[in-house]
């Protein structure tokens, strides 16, 4: 069968390049293959037609499509295999199937399928599903954000829908989230795209320097200014200026630059002549800054002049479905740049990828893509090859519930910083209570033996109260709905540390489905202190199935 390849050169072009996307469709089953090809060709995309007989990985190669299709035969192992390398390349692959059962569909996801659809197909929908893809994949192609997540289609959506006009726009974003790459792709998509785009960390410029360089200054305005120097406002001219880390920006600035934005002008600093400005200001934190005027650290007017288009890009843990495909498009990238080879990673080692948390977020994950590229073993990544750090988990984790605002007239507060707060002090107040327990009954001789072995046997830092009951001797439970506190925790003032401390307690055992070894490692204390207090609230939780005092029983 005649293959028809358009040249590569002739798609291939700039972020606002308008060629027709390309489509390969392997002619396992001619049929559907046949009115898909036509109906595609009726919507405007370039088709490629490949005979599995030919030589199917050349074709695609010299093709280089933006999608694959697959019309039979999924299950082949020749199909598999040429799915998982175009994984690599960055291609999705959908295909049609015989069977049409759940459990063929999710075994196709798994081997790396992006859809797939039951024969006989409808072809008007497997089309638009199709344009859908193809959409997506244009915009982040044009954009740099990589994820196929409802979150990430989400900033995709509003990055369409903000580019166009000139209001100003806040994101907000976990640090290593990609927040400049959105501003990027914001102005990139601008009517402003051919104009400057001018970058600013506020929060990495001193006080004293910061309005010199956001609205420039005249010669002799201070010591050292031995030339007039334009601001980056003027740099930005008539295009876009992207002021990160916006909170820290002190008092005195943000008056000034409110003015500017409300104006549309600046005056230098020693200046007097006013120099009108045509400029998009795009604006970046890595805390809701709502929080920052709330504690009286950001002016409210300010704020609301900033917060006119609002952006809200998910830390990396939120989108764990993107991290495979962000791995195999960092490795593609550092494979080509570092001229290595990568054999691939194995289903271990990707399953640690995806379960840590990445406190760093995508900054995290494509540093360490390229360190397992330029170190890798020439062979497949398994999971002792990942960092110990990926693989213990990244340590202990937060409590898994949310802990509602805690209000006092006006004033609030919210979000992780209260969360590892209050999580702090409850391990605080159970591993003193456990110290104080194990006093008592061994004696301070006794009790200081234990603590220097605790200190011994966790580089120097004792964990107090972390000991393992024998196996067996408490039996799991299920605690009832109606009993346990809520997920979410709202504390209010004047609780004391104790209904603190239970609220905690009971949420993180309710969390973990009655699972008392589980929820003892996620709240950072030991099982033993955990039965102790599980005890203690024997009557919210019904009589624990336990046989004997944790101290004195028997397996």
């Amino acid at each position: 069968m005649t293959t028809r390849v358009r040249p590569v050169a002739a798609r291939r072009g700039g972020p606002h390049d308008d060629a027709a996307p390309v489509v390969a469709i392997l002619m396992s089953d001619v049929e559907p293959a046949v009115r898909l090809n036509a109906a595609l060709e009726a919507r405007g995309v370039q088709t490629v037609t490949i005979s599995p007989m030919d030589d199917v990985r050349g074709d695609l190669r010299r093709a280089s499509p933006d999608m694959v299709v697959l019309t039979g035969a999924l299950l082949d192992p020749a199909n598999v295999a040429l799915v998982r390398q175009q994984l690599w390349d960055i291609v999705p692959v959908v295909g049609f199937t015989d069977v049409s059962d759940a459990g063929t569909h999710d075994r196709l996801r798994e081997l790396g399928y992006a859809e797939t659809w039951a024969k006989p197909i409808v072809v008007d929908d497997v089309v638009d599903n199709i344009m859908r893809r193809l959409d997506r994949l244009r915009l982040a192609q044009m954009t740099g954000l990589i994820g196929e997540s409802e979150a990430i289609r989400e900033v995709l959506v509003k990055i369409e829908q903000i580019a166009p006009v000139s209001s100003t726009v806040l994101i907000e974003g976990e640090s290593g989230s990609g927040k400049e790459l959105v501003a990027r792709s914001i102005h990139r998509l601008s009517p402003r795209r051919a104009k400057p785009f001018i970058a600013v960390n506020v929060g990495a410029l001193p006080e004293s320097l910061l309005e010199s360089e956001l609205f420039g200054h005249e010669k002799g305005a201070f010591t050292g200014a031995s030339e007039r120097r334009l601001g980056r406002f003027e740099l930005a001219d008539t295009g876009t200026l992207f002021l990160d880390e916006i909170g820290e920006i002190p008092g005195s600035t943000q008056v000034k630059l409110l003015r500017v934005l409300e104006e549309h002008e600046v005056t230098r600093v020693g200046g007097v002549q006013t120099i009108p400005i045509d400029v998009r200001v795009v604006a970046a934190t890595n805390r809701p800054l709502r929080e920052h005027v709330e504690e009286g650290g950001f002016r409210a007017d300010l704020f609301y002049r900033l917060n006119v288009l609002r952006i809200y890009l998910p830390p990396l843990r939120e989108r764990k479905d993107d991290i495979p495909l962000l791995v195999r498009r960092f490795v593609s990238e550092f494979s080509t740049r570092h001229d290595r080879p990568f054999h691939g990673i194995a289903a271990d080692a990707m399953a640690l990828l995806i379960e840590y948390p990445w406190p760093g977020n995508v900054r995290e994950l494509r540093n360490l893509v390229e360190s397992m590229v330029v170190l890798a073993p020439g062979r497949e990544i398994t999971a002792d090859d990942i960092p110990r750090a990926i693989r213990d988990g990244g340590g202990r984790r937060l409590l898994p519930v949310h802990i509602g605002p805690l209000v006092r007239d006006s004033e609030r507060a919210q979000g992780r910083e209260f969360e590892f707060i209050v999580r702090s002090l409850v391990e605080l107040k159970l591993q003193v209570e456990e110290l104080r327990r194990r006093m008592d009954v061994e004696g301070r001789a006794s009790s200081s033996t234990w603590v220097s072995d605790a200190r011994a046997s966790n580089g120097g830092v004792p964990l107090l109260g972390d000991v393992t009951p024998p196996h067996g001797l408490v039996r799991g439970i299920e605690p009832r709905d109606d009993s346990v506190a809520a997920t979410v925790i709202t504390l209010g003032p004047g609780m004391t540390m104790s209904e603190i401390e239970r609220i905690a307690i009971l949420a993180a055992l309710r969390d973990s489905a009655g699972n008392r070894r589980k929820a003892a490692e996620v709240l950072g204390i030991g099982e033993r202190t955990l039965y102790r207090k599980l005890r203690e609230y024997d009557g919210e939780l019904g009589t624990p199935d336990v046989e004997n005092d944790v101290e004195g029983g028997t397996p």
